[in-house]
């Protein structure tokens, strides 16, 4: 089962008429998610679909996705982990009160390229963008050789789209070598 929860601001910049209204900018502050049968939860706040940061519930601490970013704004991981409590304590009624129907699993779409032209011996790094998740639980794992990579790995969040799916996307840094093969 699974709890999404957002407060959403939207700043539109045409005239309320006829026409169709475009939003120049969109926020998402506080998408919120707690499943059941995975880790703890999740919490995110983005600008235009950019992820600004995520709160590490472990650690208890705000992750910025680019570290200029805190120097223009803060964030209590408190106030995010009060949220997911409260989504926790949400799911756990609303599952013990309705007929539920766990949701069915979306085959996610995966496409994996290099940031720049491969050359031999010259630093890269490999992106997997994983779109089409649903519900937010998926691993991305590197292998190198058929041996599993930790080193020079990193992640984003589950990145929520219109469409109520999300993406994820995984980063490995790798030096090019005619004898590796990355999967």
């Amino acid at each position: 089962a699974l709890i999404l929860g957002a407060l959403a601001l939207t700043t539109m910049m045409s005239s309320s008429g006829g026409e169709d209204i475009v939003a120049d900018h969109v926020g998402s502050y506080g998408t919120e998610i707690y499943q059941s049968h995975g880790p703890s939860g999740q919490y995110t706040q983005e600008f235009d679909g950019d992820e600004m940061f995520y709160v590490d519930l472990g650690k208890k601490e705000t992750v910025w996705r680019l570290p200029m970013f805190s120097q223009f704004a803060g964030f209590d991981p408190q106030f995010a982990l009060s949220e997911i409590a409260t989504a926790k304590f949400n799911l756990d009624l609303l599952t013990k009160r309705s007929n539920f129907t766990p949701v069915i699993n979306e085959v996610p779409e995966v496409t994996v390229f290099s940031k720049s032209p491969v050359m031999l011996g010259q630093p890269n790094t490999l992106i997997c963008h994983v779109d089409n998740i649903f519900p937010p639980v998926i691993n991305i794992t590197w292998l190198k050789n058929g041996h599993a990579v930790t080193e020079g790995v990193s992640e984003t969040s589950f990145l929520p789209k219109d469409d109520h799916s999300f993406l994820k996307i995984g980063y490995l840094t790798f030096l090019p070598s005619d004898n590796d093969i990355y999967d």
